[in-house]
């Protein structure tokens, strides 16, 4: 075979895969995209007591399952018929857990909707007025975690593993709210602890995009993040 037509060829290979790669990136954006928009849905739906919206948030989770299988199968092909190497090794490889990732985040949004949905039937407590300030400083990390796999930037994806720790720490003070509400008013057991798993489901969605960092960092740079953070810093 000529050497040209050898080059040729390559180029071709080389192109077919960089738009497979694309392909996949795509595919986790627009399932990021789904999954940051049902938690702020489901933080809302909690907020205005929307039962309509919190349903919605409930129906989306077929379709991120959907793109997670999709997703999946795609990365399992580039693995075993390009054989991918560096970067692109890691890159695919990652895709695999990211999704899963995502995946988890859906469902604890799906969670967060049908506790609210138990909320919104009983009088509003007030350590609930906390869980927004929870859920807001999840979205903030969902959504720059999410910026920087699509920029590969691993400086934003370190600066969000950092902040998991002010998640941490809301939902140890909420927690500690909450103990003492239903001391001084055991009728209010009930209410309490939907309020008590919905902040552990925020702050265990904020640990899903701590992971999803700690993989960005991963396929960027080839290290790892996943240290205690009193080691790092």
């Amino acid at each position: 075979m000529p050497k040209q037509t050898e080059a040729l060829e390559h180029q071709h290979i080389v192109r077919a895969f960089d738009e497979e790669l694309s392909r996949l990136t795509g595919a986790i954006v627009e399932m990021g995209g789904l999954a940051e928009r049902q938690v702020a849905d489901a933080v809302r739906a909690l907020a205005e007591r929307d039962v309509e919206l919190a349903a919605k948030v409930i129906e989306t989770d077929r379709r991120i399952d959907d793109l997670e299988e999709s997703i999946d199968q795609d990365a399992i092909k580039l693995l075993a018929l390009r054989q991918p190497m560096a970067i692109d090794l890691r890159m695919i490889a990652m895709a695999l857990k990211i999704t899963n990732d995502l995946e988890r985040m859906s469902d604890y949004a799906v969670s967060i909707a049908k506790r609210s949905q138990r909320l919104s039937e009983h009088p509003e407590l007030r350590p609930i007025q906390q869980l927004p300030r929870i859920g807001q400083s999840c979205l903030s990390m969902v959504k720059d975690v999410l910026d920087a796999y699509v920029e590969r930037d691993a400086d934003k994806a370190t600066a969000v593993w950092h902040r998991d720790s002010e998640v941490d720490e809301l939902y140890t003070s909420l927690f500690r709210e909450l103990v003492t509400y239903m001391l001084e008013d055991p009728r209010t057991i009930s209410s309490c602890i939907d309020v008590l798993f919905i902040a552990k489901n925020l702050e265990r969605i904020a640990d899903h995009a701590t992971n999803i960092a700690e993989k960005i960092v991963f396929i960027k740079h080839g290290t790892q993040i996943n240290r205690p953070r009193h080691e790092v810093e």
